[in-house]
């Protein structure tokens, strides 16, 4: 078996089909290229949406990465289960969010969880919540740099009026700056990297500000897998990529800089044959992220000319071409092109080890709740 045929499964008979594979090898590759990439791998703070089991979590922590970002409750949870130290929760705790985030708190004080907060509402929800009961929360103004989904504008009038808000409030503990660019992701890392110090060089104007005026110099987590190459290169900033862990076709086309392996593929099978030209997967919706255009779902490794058509819940029909020679029961071995959405739509990852199924890898953290 040749270096190319690294995805292929030999027991593959045993594999139920549509199936989410995880190859741990290249994951612990990736994981020993992205600390490659940085000075200090204190100012790594990897985000868990990618791949949301314990597995890769302690991975990390075995690395040496103490540090991580996630996007729900149940991730900070099974973060906390893994007994990470830092979890930044990325996300404003609103309502019945926040009600749970204490209780986060409260359950695991063996780690220090921390939260987003983008105005003086929310900011005051939060103090009053762990006023009463009696913690303390680290809190970091979410910066919007371009991505126009939360956060304030890096205006200095607007920040410094925040930032001295949370400052003087009781119950929590104002940190820094989280500025997350995933609008950035042009595929010529020149462009990338202009775009990115532009909005940077304002923020770390404010940063600089802030500390003249007498506050603690405030920590910046800065951008997400595109730009991370170019915030590593920054003293102090903290970096959170996450889609590095597994890759995929996406970020394999626009950050060909990077040099992260594919570590997760979802394996189909021919389930029908429509006619002369047409094949039929059972990879519908329910088995590949399905935002990106119909051509923009899934590449197959061992069958790069296959067509998409059409896609269904349950189906995907690919057009082979004329006399072709593929037949029911072949095996493709897909690599998304959005990986993060792709894991949330499987339960459990099959590892893949010497090309032998070896177990699996349970995605715990892909329900909206663990325990809390």
């Amino acid at each position: 078996m040749t270096a190319q045929d690294w995805y292929i499964v030999k027991d593959i008979e045993k594999l139920d089909t549509p199936a989410l594979v995880v190859y741990p090898d290249r994951v612990k590759q990736n994981i020993a290229m992205l600390k490659g990439m940085i000075d200090d791998v204190s100012r790594l703070r990897p985000h868990v949406k990618t791949y949301k089991n314990a597995e890769v979590t302690r991975l990390m922590l075995e690395a040496g990465i103490s540090k991580f970002k996630c996007a729900t409750i149940a991730e900070a949870e099974m973060l906390a289960i893994c007994a990470a130290p830092d979890v930044l929760l990325a996300y404003q705790p609103v309502g019945p969010k926040l009600e749970r985030f204490i209780k986060l708190i409260l359950a695991y004080p063996q780690t220090q969880f921390s939260c987003l907060v983008d105005n003086t509402l929310s900011a005051e929800a939060i103090s009053s919540a762990a006023v009463k009961k009696g913690v303390l929360i680290n809190v970091y103004i979410d910066l919007n740099v371009g991505m126009n989904r939360t956060g304030i504008k890096p205006d200095w009038d607007e920040v410094r009026t925040l930032y001295s808000a949370c400052y003087s409030l009781p119950g929590i503990s104002l940190v820094g700056f989280h500025a997350y660019d995933g609008h950035i992701h042009d595929a010529d890392i020149n462009i990338r990297t202009q775009r990115c110090n532009e909005w940077f060089e304002t923020v770390s104007g404010i940063q600089n500000e802030l500390e003249q005026i007498g506050y603690p110099n405030p920590v910046i987590i800065a951008g997400g897998s595109p730009t991370f190459p170019i915030h590593a290169k920054r003293k102090g900033v903290e970096c959170s990529p996450g889609t590095f862990v597994y890759w995929d076709r996406g970020y394999q086309l626009s950050c060909p800089e990077q040099p992260f392996l594919p570590a997760a593929l979802v394996i189909t099978r021919v389930v029908s044959l429509p006619n002369e030209n047409l094949l039929c997967l059972d990879c519908g919706h329910k088995s590949i992220a399905s935002e990106n255009v119909l051509d923009k779902r899934i590449y197959f490794l061992n069958a790069p000319g296959l067509k998409p058509i059409s896609h269904s819940e349950e189906h995907l029909v690919v057009d082979a071409g004329e006399g072709h020679s593929y037949k029911i029961g072949d095996v493709l071995y897909g690599l998304p092109y959005h990986i993060c959405p792709t894991v949330a739509l499987y339960e459990r990852a099959i590892t893949i080890e010497d090309n032998i199924i070896s177990g699996e890898w349970k995605n715990i953290a892909r329900d909206r709740k663990i325990n809390i």
